[in-house]
């Protein structure tokens, strides 16, 4: 009989509960320890919230289950355990060609198509499209709905809005926010907040490289 595998959520948030449907999909895996930083919290849908990060807590590979890409760095880069390979729904698609680096999560009705890459501890959320030889960067999150259409390359700690859509080629700058339902034809820099059909910057953000 396989071991059933024991997965840790970082994270008791309404994007943990999503991670822990996602736990229970995959077959011999079970949901580990729930872990968080805010103290108060003491509960997670019928879970014991942990705080302190023990030796025995540690021993299970953990999923950081933080929406927020600024914040999900910041506890990646501070984390002293060991990451989970990448999670996908039973519901999800992804190609055997696709390589998904360790701490990714693919949501429920998500598809990953041929030679896609996806680095680390990023989002490919429900019902959303990666398409061929498209490249997204460590903790990006593209959200419900969303379509990244082939070849396209999006940088490290961009959030790709619901129902957004980024034509063939196109290459997305590093901490960018695209705006839910946007339709990106032209290439974006650095920091930028784009929005509208066609997508058009708005204003430039501020952001950390570390």
């Amino acid at each position: 009989m396989e071991r059933i595998k024991r997965i840790n959520i970082y994270g008791a948030s309404g994007h943990g509960k999503v991670v822990a449907d996602i736990i229970n999909s995959i077959d011999n895996t079970t949901l580990g320890y729930i872990l968080d930083d805010n103290e108060n919290l003491k509960e997670f849908e019928g879970h014991q919230v942990i705080h302190n990060l023990s030796r025995d807590v540690l021993n299970y590979d953990t999923v950081l289950a933080i929406g927020n890409n600024t914040i999900r760095k910041k506890v990646a880069n501070n984390f002293k355990g060991t990451y989970a390979s990448f999670l996908g729904h039973n519901s999800a698609v992804v190609s055997s060609s696709a390589i998904i680096s360790e701490g990714s999560v693919i949501m429920p009705n998500a598809t990953v198509n041929a030679a896609a890459s996806i680095g680390k501890h990023s989002i490919v959320n429900t019902a959303s499209v990666i398409e061929h030889d498209v490249v997204l960067d460590d903790f990006v999150h593209v959200s419900p709905g969303a379509v990244i259409t082939g070849n396209v390359r999006v940088g490290e700690g961009t959030q790709v809005g619901a129902g957004a859509t980024i034509i063939p080629g196109i290459e997305i700058g590093k901490w960018v926010t695209i705006g839910a339902g946007a339709v990106i034809i032209e290439n974006i820099p650095d920091g930028a907040v784009v929005v509208g059909n066609p997508g058009r910057i708005i204003k430039f953000k501020e952001f950390e490289n570390a």
